[in-house]
């Protein structure tokens, strides 16, 4: 069954919140949450507060990230958090850095602890200070000259109106939420999977045609190959020429290391600087621009680029690998490359731009383990680039190749377009929801009644929701009634 509006509304004399269910109380937060401030547990697992996930681990916020633990030596200062706490960051509470914690931990002392009353379960709490609403009305309250300054204190935060749903209605939309949030994780799980599974199909279709694994105008292998060489070309189809990039270049250079080109150089407008973030698979990124006076260029000798000029990053890692190439747009020009930006003007009589680029990049992983040097990050230099062998094939089939590619992969990506939208709509229609939700737009009471057991997401994708989060602490007695209050009133 479709949830519903409440028969009967009232005012709850609060913008934010308007007008809500008749039986539901509205209450300043200091009569729902009190603020904990619990210290001397250094030993505890130290909290995140994140806008996107809420409370997590720390651990969890920096596996696969290159931030680093920036909490003190000492925490003894730091603040307890046990499961079914609310903690927000003061100055970000207005992003959506807040949520209930279903973790025991500590957090920095700037962060705020507040523990749910008698009268407001958690997970309820959870969701209706994660609403676009609350944030909204969290910046009203909150204290500063710039929104990098802004802080939502304690004392404001306590004089925050919210409503107050009878407790085992909080209990009923926590758990209709829950659902309804864990079905909509499942759906975005499963787009996120075909954009993942497309990406990988492009990126086979083009290392096969630029390699010469399948032969683009019959879609089957080419009837007789020969070695190529290297490893990472493996065999190439006899018409094809295994050659070094020297060979079938005029020109290439580096961009200027040391001092002469730093980022206190970099000007509002002027000569484009053409950065490692800039040289994707195949494609130039024209965003994150940088630039530099034309003065300050006529000092730095020549790494000019122009229109059709392969774009080489010679510096990598697992995800961006070290030999990456693209071909420069003419909406860039003029333009010059950095250190470890490495361009090649091509002989045009003899290369296609776009091929090269896109047989460098897949090919890249594989170049980079035998061409770069570093532990930590694959380096290529200039010389060494510069003799990595790649296969040629004639010029005409080379701009056959290309258009294949290019074709084929704007199907794809107008598919991953397509979830990617799919994605940003059910997520827009998730946060409406919990806001018409936990304000009482809905009514979910009939809808919840008839709702399965919660399941857990596949893959690790649901939220823990301990039994702490979703009840009132065991030393408490439950209530069906609310008091009744209106802003202004004395709690």
């Amino acid at each position: 069954m479709l949830p519903l509006p409440y028969p009967t509304y009232k005012s709850s004399g609060v913008e934010w919140l308007g007008d809500v269910p008749a039986h539901w109380g509205v209450l300043p937060n200091r009569a729902i949450l009190s603020e904990v401030n619990d210290r001397g547990h250094a030993q505890e697992q130290m909290l995140a507060v994140t806008i996107s996930k809420g409370v997590i681990p720390q651990r969890e916020l920096l596996e696969d990230s290159s931030k680093k633990d920036s909490s003190r030596l000492d925490r003894s200062s730091y603040k307890l958090v046990q499961q079914g706490d609310i903690a927000y960051n003061k100055m970000r509470a207005w992003q959506g850095a807040l949520g209930v914690s279903h973790y025991q931990g500590i957090v920095s002392p700037a962060y705020v602890v507040q523990r749910p009353r008698i009268n407001a379960l958690p997970r309820y709490l959870h969701y209706l200070l994660r609403t676009p609403a609350f944030a909204n009305e969290a910046v009203r309250w909150s204290y500063g000259i710039t929104s990098d300054m802004w802080s939502l204190r304690p004392e404001h935060f306590k004089v925050i109106y919210a409503c107050v749903p009878p407790i085992p209605e909080q209990t009923t939309i926590a758990r209709f939420l829950d659902h309804a949030t864990n079905q909509i994780k499942r759906y975005i799980r499963a787009k996120e999977r075909l954009i993942a599974l497309l990406e990988e199909q492009n990126r086979v279709m083009i290392h096969e045609a630029v390699t010469g694994r399948i032969d683009v105008r019959t879609g089957k292998p080419y009837p007789a190959c020969k070695p190529s060489g290297v490893e990472y070309l493996g065999e190439i189809p006899n018409e094809w020429n295994a050659l070094s990039l020297r060979r079938v270049t005029i020109d290439r250079c580096d961009g200027p290391f040391g001092s002469g080109l730093k980022s206190s150089h970099y000007t509002d407008k002027g000569i484009r600087v053409i950065r490692l973030q800039n040289i994707r698979h195949g494609e130039f990124d024209a965003s994150d621009a940088a630039y530099i006076s034309a003065d300050h260029y006529a000092t730095l000798g020549d790494h000019s680029v122009e229109e059709n000029d392969v774009l080489i990053a010679g510096l990598g890692d697992s995800r961006h690998p070290a030999g990456r190439a693209c071909v420069a747009p003419a909406s860039i020009l003029p333009a010059m490359v950095k250190a470890d930006c490495f361009r090649f003007r091509l002989k045009r009589d003899e290369v296609e731009p776009k091929f090269l680029a896109f047989q460098l990049s897949a090919t890249a992983s594989a170049a980079a383990g035998l061409l770069s040097t570093g532990a930590t990050r694959q380096r290529v230099s200039l010389q060494s680039t510069s003799s990595r062998v790649v296969g040629i094939p004639p010029l005409h089939d080379q701009v056959r190749i290309t258009s294949f590619i290019i074709a084929k992969s704007q199907h794809i990506h107008t598919a991953q377009k397509a979830a990617r939208k799919e994605i940003s709509l059910i997520r827009e229609y998730r946060t409406r929801l919990i806001a018409n939700v936990v304000t009482g737009k809905l009514d979910v009471r009939e809808a919840a009644a008839n709702l399965p057991e919660l399941e857990a997401i596949a893959e690790g994708d649901n939220e823990k929701i301990p039994a702490e989060c979703n009840s009132q602490q065991s030393n408490t007695t439950l209530h069906n009634e609310v008091p009744q209050t209106t802003p202004g009133a004395s709690s």
